[in-house]
C-alpha cells in the first residue's frame, strides 16, 4: 500500500471515529518548492488537521459558534469566518458545509518549518438554514490555497483562499 493511501485511510478513520460524515481525501504526490524536506509524520499531521478543520468550520457555521474555530483556525482565516458567523447571526440564518471530497497537494514547506501551503480541489454542499430548516442546498466545486502554521499540538489554518475558477 502506498503512503498516500495510508494517509487517506487514517484520515477517513479519524473522520468516522469523530462521528462526522465521511468525505474522500486524495493526496497528490508532493511537488515541494523550497529547500526543506517534509517528513511523513508532518505530512500526515497536516492532512489530518486540515480535514478536521473543515469539520470544525462546518459545525461553527451551522451552530453560529465562533469558539468552535479556536482549535483549528488563526489569523486571516479565523477573522474571515468570525465575520461570517456575525453576519449570519444578524441575518438570522446558519449554513451547513458538507465536504464530499478533497484532492490535496502540498506545494510548499517554508525553510524554517513555520508554514505549509496546500492546494485543495474540494467538492462540497452548502445548505442555508433558517431556524434549523433547510432553505436551499447548493453543490460547489472550488479550489483553495491553504496556508497552515504549527501550534503547540497541531497545525492550524491561517489562510483559506478560494481561487477564481475559469469560465
Amino acid at each position: 500500500m502506498t503512503k498516500p493511501a495510508i494517509v487517506l485511510i487514517a484520515v477517513l478513520a479519524a473522520t468516522l471515529a469523530g462521528g462526522a460524515q465521511q468525505s474522500s481525501v486524495r493526496v497528490e504526490p508532493m511537488t515541494l518548492q523550497g529547500p526543506r524536506v517534509l517528513n511523513d509524520e508532518t505530512r500526515d499531521a497536516v492532512i489530518r488537521d486540515y480535514v478536521q478543520a473543515w469539520q470544525s468550520l462546518s459545525k461553527a457555521l451551522e451552530e453560529n459558534r465562533i469558539d468552535l474555530l479556536d482549535r483549528d483556525f488563526v489569523g486571516t482565516a479565523k477573522d474571515k469566518f468570525t465575520d461570517t458567523i456575525h453576519e449570519q447571526v444578524t441575518a438570522g440564518i446558519s449554513t451547513r458545509y458538507r465536504d464530499r471530497s478533497h484532492d490535496l497537494q502540498i506545494v510548499f514547506y517554508s525553510p524554517e518549518g513555520l508554514s505549509i501551503q496546500l492546494v485543495d480541489k474540494v467538492d462540497y454542499d452548502v445548505q442555508v438554514l433558517d431556524h434549523g430548516k433547510v432553505q436551499s442546498t447548493q453543490p460547489e466545486h472550488a479550489e483553495y490555497v491553504v496556508v497552515m502554521s504549527p501550534s503547540e499540538v497541531r497545525w492550524r489554518v491561517r489562510i483559506l483562499q478560494a481561487q477564481p475558477t475559469p469560465h
